[in-house]
């Protein structure tokens, strides 16, 4: 009977312990991921050029092929975290996770292509569909690029911020600047704001026309496919395109009285056509 008391309290002892040891490396596992994205923003810090006074931006491409083997070991630590794991974020630490994989997922996939090509729909638009296509994997799944953008980051109810179309960046001249700096949780408000403000300022792709008292915006601001509807959504108060755009009138427009056309929503809206070419600094 006291062999077999002590084999019990063995047994209890060792199964504590074995408790603790899970728990200790779901801890460590947790505390591995790095949410100041640190070796990414070694690379964008290195290969993003900004250009038009920091309005938009290009990315060397050779320079990042020659860092591929650094940009694969960060993709590598996206995929190690598990869907639980990421659960148990902030909202901000999972927004800026979501936003960085597609930016990273997306300039890999260019680079398995680079130096032929010239445009992310040299993949195709049928077949190998480069939003559609699942080549990565993300919380133990096959993941696309659309899966983080439409399923995740513009899930309903879940972030419901349209400034997220200025961040996620498709590789092209038209799509709002690559950031030469990651997104972090503490910094994602003033980030997510820079980008908006530089965005809406780069009369390229984002002007008033005092002529037509048009304004001429990006087709990132149109109907399905592209994400007007999204900017209808409420975000702070704001329940139309246009009202978003008279918040930011005095980025659209130079002179107070076509800012006011904007801020009283009297402006109609053109899309400009969109600039597929890759962001390439061969350009």
């Amino acid at each position: 009977m006291h062999m077999a008391n002590t084999d019990m309290s063995l047994m209890k002892t060792l199964s504590v312990l074995a408790a603790i040891s899970a728990f200790a490396l779901a801890a460590a596992a947790h505390a591995q991921f790095d949410h100041l994205h640190a070796s990414w923003g070694v690379l964008l810090k290195r290969h993003v050029v900004p250009v038009d006074g920091g309005k938009a931006s290009q990315l060397r491409y050779v320079g990042m092929a020659a860092d591929r083997a650094e940009l694969k070991s960060y993709l590598s630590s996206l995929s190690g975290v598990s869907e639980t794991e990421f659960r148990g974020w902030s909202k901000d630490q999972q927004l800026a996770f979501l936003i960085n994989a597609y930016n990273a997922h997306m300039i890999e996939l260019v680079l398995t292509r680079h130096p032929n090509i010239k445009s992310v729909w040299d993949f195709g638009k049928l077949f190998n569909n480069p939003f559609k296509n699942r080549f990565f994997t993300l919380f133990g799944k096959a993941f696309s690029l659309d899966n983080i953008e439409h399923d995740m980051i513009r899930a309903n109810g879940v972030y419901n911020d349209p400034r997220i179309h200025f961040a996620v960046n498709c590789a092209s001249v038209g799509c709002p600047m690559l950031r030469d700096e990651p997104y972090t949780a503490s910094k994602l408000e003033q980030q997510l704001e820079d980008q908006t403000t530089r965005f809406l300022s780069d009369r390229s792709r984002n002007r008033y026309n005092s002529v037509t008292r048009m304004l001429e915006v990006s087709k990132i601001f149109s109907s399905p496919p592209w994400y007007g509807g999204d900017f209808s959504r409420g975000w702070k108060g704001y329940r139309s395109r246009e009202s978003f755009f008279a918040k930011y009138a005095y980025l659209l427009a130079d002179q107070p009285d076509e800012q006011k056309v904007v801020t009283e929503l009297q402006a109609g809206i053109r899309h400009l056509d969109y600039d597929w070419d890759l962001n390439d600094t061969k350009r």
